[in-house]
């Protein structure tokens, strides 16, 4: 009999009945190293001891009772994710996408409130910031939005990495009112942007009054090696979005204002249901206080450069193998010809991957990933990446 589930995940043929630490193990027993962590989600691996605490003792106090009314892990939440940032308001979400959708009203609301009735939004190639019909338009992948026509005007798509390319849209297209991008973007395949590209992006939108959004869905909450990765740069955005690893696998998004953006969502103008749970928002206090508490910041930055030299010396050398780049515990390896393949065959080694962009196979390990883990991974991905490439010459 088949599911009745939507056909819309080419899943692995595997599931899991328990994880501990970054292992996960199947109803055969077997072992894998997560070096995924549910695409960036589980940063503080599985069964970590601080977060299953704070789940359980929250669910069993209350799990929701909605923005009605108030919610101190809410505000405690928002208190934390001010002073790491040095932000100001947040406004608590689902998902990633929710975040970035609440991103997209608020330069909209921006824009309207001075005058500007069809303000457009500077985004960049090869990004992505969800799937719903709003993001999608923001998002440069044809592939995504092929077939979900019409997309949501306003929206403008340059090349990445090209401070002129911005400066040149914004001059054509006189209603801009924010830039969009990911500082190092994960779906598009692990391409960290230069910070002088990042530093300018501010001094552009400083002078030309224009909000500058990033999205930290994937590179957020420690995966770099710093909280956010935009702190590389030292600078603040005007918005930051947050999702993935900020409450350790409960769903949770978060949208971070600061700046021109504060203050511009009023009551009435957004709004959620389940978005900042009692729940959710104890799984995020436990998540920060973790990586505070545990130096797991430290830990990304350190594991995550000896993990990218040992791969980079690895396959040095090794026809087809592009390039290994990323930042912290955020990696990709790109090769020269479509490698989906590597994400079954790692499977089967007991290596959990994905591959991004047909060409990139994507490391997104728990930040608590040791160095005897990182080595592990080099000993079971190098020769599956080796080989391939061998078979395909």
């Amino acid at each position: 009999m088949s599911s009745p589930l939507v056909n819309i995940y080419s899943r692995l043929p595997v599931s899991f009945t328990h994880g501990q630490g970054v292992w996960l193990f199947d109803a055969q027993g077997r072992k894998y190293l997560d070096g995924l962590a549910g695409i960036g989600v589980s940063c503080l691996g599985h069964g970590h001891p601080r977060l299953v605490a704070a789940i359980a003792e929250q669910a069993a106090r209350v799990i929701h009772t909605s923005n009605i009314y108030e919610i101190p892990q809410q505000a405690a939440l928002a208190q934390r994710l001010a002073e790491l940032s040095g932000m100001e308001e947040v406004a608590f979400a689902n998902s990633g996408s929710e975040a970035n959708e609440a991103a997209i009203k608020l330069a909209r609301y921006y824009g309207h409130q001075r005058g500007n009735d069809l303000p457009h939004i500077i985004s960049m190639d090869s990004s992505w910031h969800g799937r719903t019909l709003g993001t999608l338009a923001a998002t440069g992948s044809e592939k995504a939005r092929k077939g979900f026509e019409p997309l949501p005007a306003g929206f403008i798509q340059v090349p990445y990495n090209s401070l002129d390319a911005v400066r040149r849209a914004g001059d054509d297209e006189p209603r801009t009112v924010a830039v969009l991008l990911e500082v190092l973007q994960g779906e598009g395949g692990i391409r960290p942007s230069d910070l002088e590209y990042v530093r300018g992006l501010r001094e552009l939108c400083d002078a030309r009054g224009w909000l500058l959004m990033i999205d930290e869905v994937q590179s957020g909450i420690g995966r770099t090696g710093k909280w956010f990765a935009h702190q590389w740069a030292g600078i603040r955005p005007d918005v930051m979005t947050l999702a993935k690893g900020l409450a350790g696998g409960v769903p949770i998004g978060a949208m971070v204002a600061a700046g021109p953006a504060a203050g511009v969502l009023t009551p009435g103008s957004h709004g959620t249901t389940f978005g900042g749970s009692p729940l959710a928002c104890a799984a995020g206090l436990a998540v920060i206080d973790a990586l505070e508490h545990e130096g797991l910041l430290d830990n990304a930055a350190e594991v995550g450069a000896y993990l990218h030299d040992a791969l980079s010396q690895a396959l040095s050398g090794v026809p087809g193998v592009t390039e290994v780049r990323g930042r912290g515990l955020m990696l990709g390896i790109e090769v020269d010809r479509p490698c989906g393949i590597l994400a079954t065959r790692a499977m089967h080694a007991g290596l959990l991957i994905n591959v991004t962009r047909e060409r990139v196979v994507r490391l997104l390990p728990p930040l608590i990933l040791s160095r005897a883990e990182a080595d592990e991974i080099v000993r079971l991905l190098v020769p599956l990446i080796t080989q391939f490439l061998a078979d395909q010459a």
